[in-house]
């Protein structure tokens, strides 16, 4: 290759570097404004509860029947009830909150394949990124109600474990619905993860698992008897720092 050949190669890598750099910048800018926009969106959207659960879930699921319950009792106490806005649990928890007297929230997400944005919303929010999403469920949450579900599902509880364990985010209710589903996973969090000193014991007080609606509803209510809905000053505080 001559001297001349190699400048031209090092040019078009160097521009192919610099339009690469460009679009990163802009895309920054993108995920900003995503931000800005939820955060004003859904400013009012308190107290709320967010429901995680399979998108795959039929309607004539008895998931899908209990889901609608609980969304709908929680609504009727006056919690907005969120979800990621698609079908199955998601579109559950909406349409149980639809028909009650408090705001349903759908934070929906752009993906390939599987994500529908399902009727049953009264405000409806949509993501690019899942990150930006994430961290809407987070900020806006009193409590976490999560039905049986996936990937996606296990993702949202496993992150919220983490963050309330790690002190990033403040204590609230994370409530596990239909016993039977969790059971070996619960089991495997004592044998495995306290039996090898992977997590403390203490560490399961966290969770909860509750099989009625009636009761999903008075858990949530019971953990803040003592304390408002609202994050607290130093709370509110901490979460800037999610």
């Amino acid at each position: 290759m001559t001297e001349n050949n190699k400048f031209v190669h090092s040019a078009e890598a160097d521009a192919l570097i610099q339009a690469a750099s460009a679009r990163e910048s802009w895309r920054i800018f993108g995920i900003m404004s995503e931000f800005v926009e939820a955060t004003e969106r859904l400013s009012t959207i308190r107290p709320a509860v967010t429901i995680f659960g399979s998108a795959r879930v039929p309607e004539d699921s008895p998931y899908y029947q209990l889901t609608e319950t609980i969304a709908r009792l929680l609504s009727d106490s006056g919690f907005a009830v969120i979800s990621g806005g698609g079908p199955g649990i998601m579109e559950a928890a909406n349409k149980g909150a639809f028909d009650g007297k408090s705001p349903s929230v759908g934070l929906n997400i752009q993906l390939p394949h599987e994500q529908r944005a399902n009727p049953y919303q009264d405000v409806s929010q949509t993501f690019r990124h899942f990150f930006a999403r994430k961290y809407m469920f987070v900020r806006c949450a009193s409590a976490y109600v999560v039905m049986p579900g996936g990937f996606g599902t296990l993702d949202e509880l496993l992150e919220a474990l983490t963050l309330i364990q790690t002190g990033k985010s403040r204590k609230i209710p994370i409530i596990l619905v239909c016993s039977s589903f969790w059971a070996g996973l619960v089991d495997w969090f004592r044998t495995r993860l306290i039996d090898e000193k992977m997590i403390d014991p203490t560490d399961m007080e966290l969770i909860q698992v509750i099989d009625d609606p009636a009761r999903v509803v008075e858990a949530i209510f019971k953990h803040y008897e003592a304390r408002p809905f609202a994050p607290l000053p130093n709370e509110r505080e901490m979460m800037l720092n999610l």
